[in-house]
């Protein structure tokens, strides 16, 4: 059963229907958020937990740094079943997530616009990036997590998880985990050519 998940999302297309669903499959599930997001699920009218109150670090200027911090990634990464690793997330305190939701800045339609070049840096992200990374490691690791990172594949987890006493299948993840590295990789090659042919 699906008890906590990190959402973290640029694109808050579908946001209050997968709120929803995951209520549904658990009234009792646990949402991480940070910034915006976070001020977003609190309108919609779910209870939402700071990142930074459960790290007990606060966000940067900016929002700049906000989700990078060993509690986060810890329960990401970390498998509960190993004991070494258990007692590690036991002793500092940390949860371990089901479902990391993230999707990125809109760095590509950024650059190709007449953005200046301050604005187009802004947009480069690194927290989303490294939270879909580590979610996808942990989805290919032990299997107990996965990243959710294209608003079209919303419906298709809700309904999988509801049909399967509220967890995804391994397929599934490992698809999911696919996607994510794609993304991530294309993204970072956005990057690449803009700076090869734009950029400083």
């Amino acid at each position: 059963m699906l008890n906590s998940a990190i959402i973290s999302v640029y694109d808050k297309t579908g946001l209050k229907d997968f709120l929803e669903g995951l209520h549904q499959i658990n009234p009792e599930i646990k949402i991480f958020s940070s910034g915006g997001t976070a001020r977003k699920i609190d309108e919609l009218g779910y209870d939402v937990i700071e990142i930074s109150s459960y790290t007990g670090f606060p966000e940067s200027p900016g929002g700049l740094v906000k989700t990078l911090h060993p509690k986060v990634h810890g329960g990401i990464l970390l498998d509960k079943e190993r004991l070494y690793e258990r007692r590690y997330l036991e002793e500092n305190k940390i949860i371990t997530f089901g479902l990391v939701v993230c999707n990125l800045y809109p760095f590509r339609e950024v650059s190709s616009s007449d953005a200046s070049e301050e604005e187009i840096v802004e947009n480069i992200d690194i927290g989303g990036p490294t939270l879909i990374r580590s979610a996808a490691k942990g989805a290919l690791r032990h299997g107990r997590v996965a990243p959710v990172i294209d608003t079209e594949d919303y419906n298709m987890v809700i309904e999988e998880m509801k049909n399967n006493n509220g967890e995804l299948t391994s397929k599934t993840i490992s698809n999911l985990a696919l996607k994510a590295f794609e993304i991530t990789s294309y993204y970072d090659d956005n990057i690449r050519k803009w700076l090869y042919f734009e950029g400083v």
